[in-house]
């Protein structure tokens, strides 16, 4: 693009303006347009992940740096509302069959999740392991990462004589292998 050549004031010097010459101009342009740009594609970025259903998550063992965060009980507005009914129809299907004295499964997740924090913190077992844990309507989702196979099942085993504990459900990765569970998106 050619911009006019500019005249000469009064003095025969040319303007020194904000946009003396079309090099200045160019330059603003294109960093408005970059960081419009840049502005953009945050906003359509990923939708935000919240814990909708403030679902007990929490990290009982911390040793493999490299283990990736699970994504836990994290979910977009969308996928929230996908689940809303679902969750609903599980949790009081328990009451219902009479498998729970309390009206809704998932009102036993907070004593669960607290009757595991304790007994991970009262046991030195799968310390070389990075573990997070998930409590939803009395199922226990185990994430994370352990240095040998066998240790999953002795990890199982430990969660399930938890009191109230239904079902336990891990998905831990061994050595470098792809984790098996949906992985937190980098921020």
């Amino acid at each position: 693009m050619m911009f006019p050549a500019r005249k000469a004031n009064k003095s025969g010097k040319s303007p020194r303006g904000f946009f003396a010459d079309a090099a200045s101009l160019r330059a603003l342009v294109l960093g408005l347009a970059g960081g419009l740009l840049a502005a953009t594609s945050a906003a359509l970025a990923s939708p935000p992940l919240k814990n909708w259903f403030d679902d007990p998550f929490f990290q009982a063992r911390g040793r493999i740096a490299a283990c990736p965060l699970p994504q836990g009980p994290f979910a977009t507005e969308a996928e929230m509302k996908q689940q809303a009914h679902s969750r609903i129809e599980r949790g009081t299907s328990c009451w219902l069959a009479k498998q729970c004295a309390k009206p809704n499964a998932y009102m036993y997740d907070a004593d669960i999740a607290a009757d595991l924090r304790r007994r991970f913190s009262q046991s030195r077992r799968f310390a070389d392991a990075s573990l997070w844990l998930t409590v939803q309507r009395r199922f226990v989702y185990v994430e994370g990462c352990a240095r040998a196979r066998r240790a999953v099942a002795g990890i199982e085993s430990f969660i399930k004589r938890t009191p109230n504990v239904q079902l336990v459900i891990a998905n831990i990765r061994v050595g470098a292998e792809k984790p098996g569970y949906a992985v937190m998106p980098a921020p």
